[in-house]
């Protein structure tokens, strides 16, 4: 299957600090590359996988499910690891979803950065998906929820209902381990988000088991943040998370 041309995994070598990114869904590492390029800058190795199903054609998600994804993150980890000595990880809406289960999976994890993550969702349509899928392959989209103009998430313009529902039994899993997870977060979120309720937010801020966990809101983006107008606040405060957490501020 072709790549769609800028959807390509990113890799950057660096320090001996890493970062692993997680895109989000229906997305592609483009809507990352900027945050990969300024942790980059200073001085850390970065990953941002393609995760399976995205970046070619939609049908292709269909085919998929979250443990393709998580699969992807997990390799990509493991790699990262055995490079760097110490290993965060970020991720924007499923990609936040993704890097808390790296995080509850892998506690030698030293932090995670969320933004605009997805845990939980309010949409009366959701009651019906375990049904819809079998007569609807897919959806309207909901990609692109930017407030800067002229600015393009490559991503598909449509809702695969089959990976869509496989997704939700991921959110149902990560939310009842929250509890565990201790790990220091930094938590970014937009005061208007289109796509994301503050439900899901507000879900994990109730469970999660750490007591480091900063909160900084995005008064100027919506949910694709780290395309929008917040996104150099956003790439500044988790370079200097990072420093704080390592010792290096």
């Amino acid at each position: 299957m072709t790549i769609l041309p800028g959807a390509e995994p990113i890799s950057m070598d660096g320090g001996e600090v890493g970062v692993l990114l997680c895109h989000g869904y229906p997305s592609t590492p483009q809507s990352m590359r900027g945050w990969a390029e300024h942790l980059a800058a200073a001085g850390h190795t970065v990953r941002v996988p393609l995760l399976p199903g995205m970046g070619t054609h939609w049908k292709d998600l269909n085919a998929t499910e979250w443990q393709d994804w998580y699969g992807e993150i997990e390799r990509a980890h493991t790699e990262l690891a055995a490079r760097c000595s110490t290993v965060f990880a970020g991720g924007l809406s499923m990609g936040g979803l993704l890097a808390t289960k790296l995080a509850q999976e892998k506690p030698d994890l030293a932090g995670v950065v969320l933004v605009n993550p997805i845990f939980a969702h309010n949409s009366p349509a959701l009651r019906v998906l375990p049904w819809l899928r079998h007569l609807v392959p897919s959806l309207g989209g909901i990609a692109g929820d930017i407030r800067k103009p002229d600015v393009v998430e490559l991503a598909y313009d449509c809702n695969p209902l089959q990976a869509m529902y496989s997704q939700t039994k991921l959110w149902r899993i990560v939310v009842e381990d929250l509890p565990q997870l201790r790990l220091p977060v930094l938590l970014l979120t937009s005061v208007e988000d289109h796509v994301v309720p503050p439900l899901s937010w507000r879900t994990f801020l109730n469970r999660v088991g750490s007591t480091d966990v900063t909160h900084v809101v995005l008064e100027n983006s919506y949910h694709v943040a780290t395309l929008d107008n917040d996104a150099e606040l956003i790439f500044d405060e988790s370079v200097a998370f990072i420093r704080r957490v390592t010792g290096q501020a």
